[in-house]
Formats: C-alpha cells, structure tokens, sequence
C-alpha cells in the first residue's frame, strides 16, 4: 500500500468512548413522540464550585478524578485525595462546564453527578452501594438525578427475572405473553416515573438530559392483511429518533447522551451505504444547520460523520461519496466557522478530485502514454466491463494484488472484461521493467507529469480499483480483485 498525496483533514475530534446513557425502548404507541419545546434556561453566570462528598467505606489518601464528558470524548476536571472520614472536596474558583460528570475513585466507587450553574452540593452515601444510600442536599439537579437512579437501580432486577425466565419460551405460549405483559407494565411504570419528574421540574438540566436520552416511541403501521409492516416501522422510529433532543441545549453536549444518539443513529439505524447515509445525514444536519443558537451541534455532527467516513479509515465502499456529500454542504466558509479559510479551501479542493469518479457516475476518460509512446485512451476499449487499474511498482500491496488480476485477466479477457492500468509515482524504466516482471498483458499507460490522470479516478492509497459497466458508468470501486468476479455478476443480474 502507498499513500498518494493524502490531504490533511484538521476537523478537531479525537476519540473517546462514552458510557451508554439511553433510556428504555419504549412500545406499544401509535403516535410518534412531539418534539420537546426548548427549557427556559437560568442565563445567570455559573458560580464557582463548591462540591463536598462524604463516602463511607473507602481509604483516606486514595487518588480521586473528577471526569467530565464533551461531545465523544472525556476528559479529567479535576482531582483531589480522600480526606479523614472519606471526605471528597473539589473547590475551585473556575466554575466546572455544564454536563454529566462521575467521580472515580479507581476499585472502589464511582458516583455520578449532573453539574450546571448551581455548583455547591452536599452528597453522602455508602461506597457499596451508592445509588442507594446517597443523600443530596443543596442542589436540586442531583436530587433529581438520583431520584431517578434509585427508581432504576430498584427496578433494573424485575427486569433481569423477566429477561431470564424468557429464554428458551416458546413465543406465544401463555408463560410468554405473561411474562412479555410484566415487561410491558414495567416500561409503563418506567415512563410515567419520568414523566413525573419531567412535569414536576420541566426547566431542569435534568429533565433536558434525560428526554434526549430517550428512544421514541415504536409506532405500529399496518400492513393491508393487519401484519406489522416492519420495514415502515424501522423509518419512522429514525424519523423520530431525535424528537426528544433539544438542539439549543449546548449543555447537552457535556453528557455522553448526544454522542451515544449519533452513534446509534448513523452506524446502526443508517443501511450502510452513501445513498442511505447522505439522506439520513441530511435529515438530522437540517435540525441544526444555519442557525445560531445550534450552531455547537452542527459543528459536532459535521466533523464526526466526517471523519467516521474519511476514505481511508472506512470499509464503505464508495467512501468518497460520504466524504464529498459532507464536505460540499457542510464545510462551507458560511458553515463551517471553526475551522480557516485555507483549511476549508483544501477540503473543498479534495472533495472536487473525489467528485468526479463516484459510484453510479459516468466513468471519466483517460487518455495516456503506452510503453512506446503511443496513446491509449479508456472508453475506446470495447469489452462490456472495463477495470481501471491503479498501482505503484513499489507498492508493497500492489505486488500482492497485480498477480491476482494477471490471473483474472488471463480467463475473463474473452468473457467481456479489458484491463486499464495506470502506474503512478514511478518512472519509465520502473515501469516497463514491473510490467515485464508481472505479465500485464493488459493496456499499460504512464504520464510522468501526471496531467493527463489528473482529477479523473481518485486514488488515496494503491492498489486502486475502478470497474465500469457496459454504460460505462462507475459500478464498483475500492474493492481487491477477488470481489471482481461478484461486482460483475451481480451487474449482469441487475441489468
């Protein structure tokens, strides 16, 4: 493999994994959730925090972490000791971020806290069980928060005595619809729990985080014999993924509650493919595009799918149709306003060099120089499937790949298939002697200056590998030349 001139996409995301923080699926409702009005938030500044913590049962001296999240990744706020009595005190005049935060005290308890801009709190529990046994005095954010823990944490077993007595029942019999009710009542009780606190504190953090973290009800759409359709199913509960999420809520962006959605969203609710990818893309980007008070999600949302489909680091097989969708509508110099003018000039000029040899596109012509001099031009070969060959005689990937395609092409040549090669980065004897020492018979061309390949097929790294249909249009790219034989047959069965 060599790379070939791979730009440097700066778009300012690192990686991080984020504890899960979903709700319960929720069942059973015809109608889709409404998307929640935006809270009326306190605009008052945060005042400096004050937290002190007192956890029986653990060593005084232990090293203590204050661990935040924002967007994907966490990140350390703050440290401290355990202090006499297993006393715990973070104070500091620099006011913590808003957002979901845990106190981790490695091998002996971790405690969860939401902070916003009341940042003085009272917490007491017991390390061995501290959902249970925690009190909180002083912030209301907390109280809440563990309100709800402790209503989770006393249901969470009724649940797994469900999920166990389930397995291996016959689906339908009468132990199995009873136990499926028991579920279905707890859900019930799940939700009306939550709605209570969402009534009865509806301009909290709190209530913000846990309705975004909530699945949308599953409608239940009918097929014309009263069946489910599950396909139609399947939509809308995208559609409505996102209804419980208010995107003017910055604060939002400090749990790990957006990032598990998008997650979710993209790799498992989205078919894998840049068609459904870009549509369910575009979706959820027109939530938050061009408009200032969401302006933190769009920069998120653009740089992370981005960087998820980057050519390079994705097994997509049309990446570049991601990568172009993505930069053309969404790193923009009126959109994207974190990142230069020059970086965004380079993004756009690689998308451009990507654009124009995406699958289900018309093939670019090539027109190069063979061994001897000649011109060889692409779309004069004649055989109904044409593979565009490009490699590097150096190239440690290529030497795997181009005996395999001589192979190929020694018994599909009279079955409708031409080889194009194109040799890249190298020089005339390199060439000539690598096409000797190979056998590709096949049309060979090289252009030192590279002129006349230039903004054609798109290459990031050889081995690379176009075919193109007898329309002459791009029907499968970035595969190796054992998927040759399936791209071609599956073509034939479509046409």
């Amino acid at each position: 493999m060599k790379p070939i001139l791979i730009a440097v996409l700066a778009l300012f995301i690192m990686g991080c994994n984020s504890p899960a923080s979903q709700g319960a699926s929720n069942t059973n409702d015809s109608a889709p959730t409404p998307a929640t009005p935006m809270a009326v938030r306190d605009n008052s500044p945060a005042e400096a925090p004050d937290i002190t913590l007192t956890l029986s049962g653990i060593q005084a001296g232990s090293p203590v972490s204050l661990i935040g999240h924002l967007n994907e990744q966490r990140f350390r706020a703050d440290s401290t000791v355990v202090g006499q009595g297993g006393v715990i005190h973070f104070q500091r005049s620099e006011p913590y971020l808003p957002g979901f935060y845990y106190i981790l005290i490695p091998q002996q308890a971790v405690v969860q806290l939401l902070i916003d801009k009341d940042q003085t709190m009272q917490l007491q529990a017991d390390a061995g069980d501290v959902v249970g046994t925690m009190q909180v005095e002083g912030n209301l954010e907390n109280e809440i928060l563990y309100q709800n823990l402790q209503f989770e944490q006393n249901q969470s077993p009724k649940f797994d005595a469900i999920s166990s007595q389930l397995q291996g029942l016959q689906k339908g019999s009468a132990e199995y619809e009873r136990l499926t009710a028991e579920r279905s009542a707890l859900i019930q009780e799940r939700k009306a729990h939550l709605q209570s606190l969402f009534e009865q504190y509806p301009n909290t953090f709190f209530t913000s985080y846990k309705r975004a973290g909530q699945n949308p009800d599953l409608r239940e759409p009918k097929r014309p014999d009263g069946s489910i359709d599950t396909e139609a199913q399947v939509y809308y509960f995208r559609q409505d993924f996102w209804n419980g999420v208010d995107f003017t809520d910055e604060r939002l962006l400090g749990t790990p509650v957006i990032f598990n959605k998008l997650n979710r969203y993209i790799t498992e609710l989205t078919a894998q493919n840049p068609d459904s990818l870009r549509a369910a893309t575009k979706f959820l980007m027109d939530k938050v595009v061009d408009n200032e008070a969401t302006k933190e999600y769009l920069k998120f949302f653009a740089n992370w799918i981005t960087l998820k489909y980057e050519p390079t680091k994705t097994t997509l097989m049309d990446a570049e149709a991601m990568y172009v969708f993505m930069v053309q509508n969404y790193f923009t110099k009126e959109r994207a306003f974190w990142s230069d003018s020059m970086n965004i000039y380079g993004l756009q000029q690689r998308a451009e060099e990507m654009a124009g040899s995406l699958v289900g596109h018309k093939a670019p012509n090539v027109t190069s120089f063979a061994p001897d001099g000649s011109e060889k031009t692409l779309l004069d070969l004649k055989a109904p499937y044409l593979i565009v060959y490009m490699y590097n005689p150096t190239c440690e990937h290529c030497m795997e790949q181009t005996p395999k395609l001589v192979n190929f092409y020694r018994e599909w040549k009279n079955k409708g298939v031409d080889v194009y090669g194109i040799a890249l980065d190298t020089d005339q004897k390199e060439w000539t002697d690598y096409i000797k020492k190979t056998g590709m018979s096949w049309t060979n061309v090289f252009d030192p200056s590279n002129r006349s390949i230039y903004g054609k097929y798109y290459v990031d790294v050889t081995p690379e590998i176009y075919v193109i249909g007898p329309d002459r249009k791009i029907i499968a790219k970035n595969i190796k030349v054992n998927q040759i034989e399936e791209v071609i047959r599956r073509d034939k069965e479509q046409r």
